[in-house]
């Protein structure tokens, strides 16, 4: 496998407060809504580098995320970089508008975005930002209605055999099975994929219970639940058996809320 072109800077892994000109043309263009539960005040911009499916570096990463969880998204993008874990793209949704459905045609990596859940009317996951969508092509949304499946985007059928051991075929990089543990180990605890329908292979979040205790406390008070709910999942982690069960039992013993 090819290396980088180049070693990574530090200086490009950061993360950052919101700016007034930023926090403006989130509003702009329809990511930051008046009713949101939280305000550009409560939110970080997480800019990283990362590998492309090219397999080389790309110093453009940015998504935004909340405060209290912001140090940790930053951990989980410079270990998918480590790991080699490709990514086609991560813009803010100010690209697209807020229009979900264009960032996933455009198989972009996103978190923020003030809007409600997919086909409902409960708030988004993503509106707390405490939610991460990774390549939605090779993670498609998947809607099962009697006995048809829906992909969302469509081009990711392609991807519907989530198998990646698979004799005399090659291997597809990028699929988020091989991450689950990257997430989880930095509070993420909830993979879309764990889900009966929608099947939402591309979505990693908090707990909805987590999330909305989150955005009532100060900053600090968060700052401070986020890293118990982290130091609880690795610490059962690090006492059990390597495997799902295991895994499983320890999303549930550090949040007992759920999802």
């Amino acid at each position: 496998m090819a290396e980088p072109l180049h070693q990574p800077s530090q200086d490009l892994d950061a993360v950052t407060p919101i700016s007034a000109a930023l926090c403006e043309d989130m509003k702009r263009h329809h990511v930051l809504g008046p009713n949101a539960p939280v305000g550009c005040e409560r939110l970080r911009l997480v800019k990283f580098s990362y590998i492309g499916f090219d397999m080389a570096l790309h110093e453009d990463g940015e998504i935004v995320v909340m405060d209290a969880a912001a140090p940790h998204v930053l951990r989980i993008f410079t270990t998918l970089r480590a790991m080699r874990f490709p990514i086609a793209k991560a813009r803010l949704m100010n690209h697209y508008q807020g229009n979900d459905d264009a960032s996933m045609a455009d198989n972009n990596t996103s978190a923020f975005n003030d809007r409600m859940i997919t086909e409902g009317t409960a708030v988004s996951l993503h509106a707390f930002g405490l939610a991460i969508d990774i390549n939605p092509m090779q993670n498609p949304y998947v809607v099962r209605t009697g006995d048809t499946l829906t992909f969302q985007p469509q081009a990711g059928v392609e991807y519907a055999n989530r198998l990646n051991d698979r004799p005399w075929k090659e291997f597809r990089p990028g699929m988020t099975e091989a991450v689950i543990d990257v997430f989880a180990h930095n509070g993420f605890l909830i993979w879309g994929g764990y889900w009966d329908n929608p099947i939402d292979y591309q979505h990693f979040q908090v707990g909805r219970d987590m999330a909305e205790h989150l955005a009532r406390a100060s900053p600090a008070e968060a700052e401070a639940m986020f890293n118990q709910l982290v130091q609880r999942y690795q610490a059962c982690r690090s006492l059990s058996l390597e495997g799902a069960s295991s895994r499983t039992q320890c999303i549930i013993s550090a949040d007992p809320t759920g999802g």
